[in-house]
């Protein structure tokens, strides 16, 4: 890992603590709201890739553990992790290194654009959306003592928006792959 590698990871991870300024907005459905943070994770998948946008996350997740308040409604601290929205968190992990691995795979240089947009979507829905909701609906389960049944449920209002998410991060990788030809390789 180079300084390039360092400093992006590093601005991918103020991109999401960025994202989290916004309020969040409460389903009621189950204890966890739609932040726009999710966003901030695909981004930083499919623009970064797996190593550099895990290690963003993880930046995140560092600021979390000291206790800064980084999270969408001013949330921090080790407390954090005892409540029911903590396994989105965990899943931020995972989710940000398949997100890069899978677009690292499926997206090259030589596509067209179309193919290149339709692979990153593909990338930020497999990781931004279905390994985030395994551990986030897990999670929520446990920690909330609810039936899987109504954590998943109650997770299905949070489909549509993340699908806007995944097409914005798709965009955005394909608008970052060609207009920035000097940014290094995603890995």
């Amino acid at each position: 890992m180079n300084t390039r590698d360092l400093v992006l990871s590093a601005l991918f991870a103020a991109i999401i603590v960025a994202l989290g300024l916004l309020p969040p907005i409460p389903i009621g459905i189950i204890p966890v709201p739609i932040t726009a943070q999710s966003l901030g994770v695909m981004l930083a998948g499919v623009v970064l890739g797996a190593k550099r946008g895990t290690i963003a996350v993880l930046i995140v997740g560092l600021l979390i553990v000291i206790g800064l308040p980084v999270l969408s409604g001013g949330r921090g601290g080790l407390s954090y992790f005892a409540t029911p929205v903590a396994g989105f968190f965990v899943g931020w992990i995972f989710a940000a290194f398949v997100t890069g691995y899978i677009s690292e795979r499926l997206v090259k240089p030589e596509q067209s654009s179309l193919n290149q947009g339709i692979s990153f979507f593909i990338a930020a829905v497999i990781g931004g959306v279905v390994v985030l909701y395994a551990f986030g609906i897990a999670w929520v389960a446990i920690a909330a003592n609810i039936s899987f049944s109504t954590a998943f449920l109650g997770s299905m209002g949070f489909v549509p928006g993340d699908i806007v998410k995944a097409a914005v991060a798709a965009l955005v990788g394909r608008a970052v792959m060609a207009g920035y030809p000097l940014l290094p390789q995603r890995s």
